[in-house]
């Protein structure tokens, strides 16, 4: 016999049974869909931190108060001490420091006639926006005469504009702040939720610095923003504020982070979710490869008999091994390919809810692996039919 006669016997024994083939499919069509679907999200949710990284821009430095370690954990923050004369020394101390910005990050609730929403905070100057790349949609930005003048205005992000507004216009409506008004000066364009610090860049709501200070009782910034003049000039900006800081603060007052470093850990981090997610997902694999084992089992000892008339016409042991291991092998491509296609369907369908992304090694993986089930546990059914004595065969009922 050929190897074509093989896959033709081995489909006309599939088929004949096929809702036992289908069955004994199953496991390994949702362990290659759950692998592709949920190495999707993982991928999906990395690049949507790096998108929104890479929105806030390359070159910005954030200097946090206290001392920060991202590998152990969350920022544990200190009480700042920075002063605004800390950003006249720094524009001044450094040839590739472009911009400094001091920022005031506090949650809170936004109330608007009954309706309420909770939003992050940020008390800031003018030039923030330019830093992190906001624009905006409707009105206008925190004017630095803004500032000066401790306004009650406030700029809100894509978030709080949609769930207290609607489609109505907020331009100049007031809007509550721990019972104290603002009058809604501008909504920004949407960024997309995460990024920043690990914040949802578009439920942000903006007031003047001065007006923060006032709002939440405070004194000083509780953080800096740098910029430097150009992405290659980083690592110098970076260690120039540390020098500069570094003159008027113990060295555990403050932090300097660089964008990359908050990227490479976040990503780090949802690298290995994403690794345990398609591990976590594999394991139906190896239930659905225990399953074709023991379906092609039962199938050994239905055909007993006709595997003893096949060797007494002269089919070789070789012949019978290779005939139901094409068969294992059949049921977990086929399911390979199905858990496939409803996997990347699955992740296009999630796409109306979280971003996803179906990537061509979690395929190869999922496939790969498939077809390795099929042969590793058709083994051993495959062996115990071509051992088979064609006498004792043709015997069995």
């Amino acid at each position: 016999m050929d190897t074509r006669e093989f896959f033709i016997l081995a489909f006309k024994s599939l088929h004949t049974n096929k809702i036992r083939s289908l069955l004994t499919m199953l496991g390994i069509i949702i362990g290659v869909a759950s692998v592709i679907l949920l190495v999707s999200i993982g991928t999906g949710l990395q690049n949507l931190v790096t998108n929104q990284f890479a929105s806030l821009g390359s070159n910005t430095i954030y200097v946090m108060p206290g001392k920060v370690d991202l590998r152990t954990g969350p920022p544990t923050m200190n009480m700042s001490k920075f002063e605004i004369d800390d950003i006249n020394d720094l524009l001044r101390g450094s040839d590739v420091i472009k911009e400094v910005t001091p920022g005031i990050a506090q949650t809170g609730v936004l109330t608007y006639k009954g309706k309420s929403t909770s939003s992050e905070f940020m008390g800031v100057w003018e030039n923030y926006f330019t830093i992190q790349n906001f624009k905006v949609a409707r009105g206008d930005i925190i004017r630095q005469s803004d500032v000066e003048r401790s306004r009650k205005v406030i700029v809100l992000g894509a978030k709080p504009a949609s769930e207290l507004f609607g489609d109505q216009d907020p331009i100049d409506a007031w809007v509550t702040v721990s019972d104290i008004r603002y009058q809604v000066k501008g909504v920004l364009e949407s960024k997309g939720s995460g990024g920043g610090l690990g914040s949802d860049i578009d439920n942000r709501a903006m007031f003047p610095f001065t007006s923060a200070l006032r709002q939440f009782n405070l004194e000083r910034p509780m953080m800096l923003i740098v910029t430097a003049i150009d992405q290659s000039s980083v690592e110098q900006a970076a260690e120039d504020t540390k020098q500069i800081l570094g003159k008027r603060l113990k060295e555990n007052d403050f932090t300097v982070l660089q964008q990359k470093e908050l990227l490479n850990t976040i990503t780090q981090f949802l690298s290995a979710i994403t690794i345990a997610l398609g591990g976590i997902a594999a394991i139906s694999l190896l239930v659905g490869g225990i399953g074709i084992m023991n379906i092609m089992l039962v199938s050994v000892t239905e055909r007993t008999r006709e595997i003893g008339l096949r060797k007494a016409v002269g089919a070789t042991p070789k012949a019978i091994l290779l005939q139901f291991l094409i068969e294992a092998v059949i049921l977990s491509l086929v399911g390979g390919i199905i858990g496939i296609l409803l996997g990347i369907a699955g992740s296009l369908a999630l796409r109306a809810f979280i971003q996803t992304s179906v990537t061509y090694w979690s395929i190869f993986l999922a496939s790969g692996f498939s077809a390795l089930i099929g042969i590793i546990f058709g083994v051993a059914p495959a062996i115990r039919a071509s051992r088979l004595d064609p006498i004792e065969a043709l015997r069995y009922e």
